[in-house]
């Protein structure tokens, strides 16, 4: 036998189930079902295939299970920390489970979020989690034809007819915009993210305008400004609004990062926040309780909505019973950043 071929049979799954003491069955129930052997059992293999240096084919685990164990995720940037922050907690929860996470970014551009999805489609994965529930009408259809189960992440929409699990942005944003109205804010402004196929955003928009609404206020065209998601166009949405002669006294924002720029500007054209200025946030990053003031914002449990994500993909295709719409709770977390407006 030459080296190559000693090295494969001395490396494949007859070693491990040599090594582990168990049948070759046993070791490929544990690589294609985990869930169908025991914790210990499953502990006892993966540390055969360790010792051994085995790895599992992945077009030969293909072709017996009818499943790749990996799953896509489509999200519109890298370039956000809850972006991060969810991904990270995505990637934990698929390994405990032996299942492998592939991920691509779509700009906020439809299209390209379509044809990301045909190529994770094409390259087998079991099932996609997508952002939202702004999508082509092309990628349902995809979806559909090709039965590929897929979840919607960081909304809340039971009304809607596909699987989501998140946060009811606009009821969260209300309670936002409630907070500095309590505090007897009458001229309050928004700074929001560009609402363009980002349902989030609207949803958001649309509760602080509710509130507003509930309670006799007016917001003027010029006191709502979207802005895309860097501290640069924040502080630059801000220094507008400072600037007006009739500025709002209180601004709600549409995330963390926004109201970051927002402080950081005020601060620099000599405001003191929150004596001149109350800023309000929404996500409640890890930045947001060390800043000085700390921000007041929405806390929303971006860790525990990712996992939750996975959890719902891999029970489905486990055919499991699972639960199509899940609302994740939100809660406002009062920190320095807001306080009655001066001269009340």
């Amino acid at each position: 036998m030459d080296l190559p071929a000693a090295r494969s049979a001395k490396q494949g799954i007859r070693a491990v189930a040599a090594r582990a003491g168990v049948s070759t069955a046993s070791v490929s129930r544990a690589l294609n079902n985990p869930d169908a052997v025991s914790p210990s059992l499953r502990a006892r293999i993966a540390q055969a295939i360790e010792a051994v240096g085995y790895i599992p084919h992945a077009p030969a685990r293909i072709l017996s299970s009818r499943r790749s164990r990996t799953l896509g995720a489509i999200v519109p940037t890298i370039d956000n920390t809850m972006f991060a922050r969810g991904i990270a907690s995505l990637q934990k929860y698929l390994s405990s489970v032996g299942y492998m996470l592939f991920l691509t970014t779509s700009g906020y551009d439809l299209d390209v979020e379509l044809q990301q999805a045909r190529n994770l489609i094409g390259r087998g994965v079991d099932g996609l989690v997508l952002r939202g529930d702004c999508h082509h009408d092309g990628l349902r259809k995809l979806l559909a034809d090709n039965a590929v189960p897929f979840i919607n992440v960081g909304i809340y929409q039971p009304d809607r007819p596909y699987p989501c699990v998140g946060t009811n942005n606009e009821a969260a944003a209300h309670r936002a915009a409630m907070h500095v109205i309590e505090l007897g804010h009458r001229r309050i402004g928004i700074v929001s993210a560009l609402q363009r196929n980002n349902d989030r955003a609207s949803a958001r928009v649309a509760g602080f305008r509710r509130a507003l609404t509930e309670t006799g206020l007016t917001l003027p065209s010029q006191w709502h400004v979207e802005v895309p998601y860097t501290l640069d166009d924040a502080r630059e949405a801000a220094r507008y609004l400072l600037s007006l002669e009739d500025r709002p006294t209180a601004v709600v924002c549409g995330n963390d990062v926004i109201a970051y720029g927002v402080l950081l500007e005020a601060e620099r054209s000599g405001f003191s926040v929150p004596r001149d200025l109350s800023v309000v946030g929404f996500d409640d990053l890890d930045w947001s309780r060390h800043l000085r003031p700390s921000l007041t914002t929405i806390h929303v449990p971006t860790g525990e909505t990712w996992q939750r994500a996975g959890e719902y993909l891999v029970r489905s295709l486990a055919g499991e019973q699972t639960i199509m719409h899940h609302e994740v709770d939100y809660s406002l977390v009062v920190r320095e950043s807001t306080a009655p407006p001066s001269g009340t």
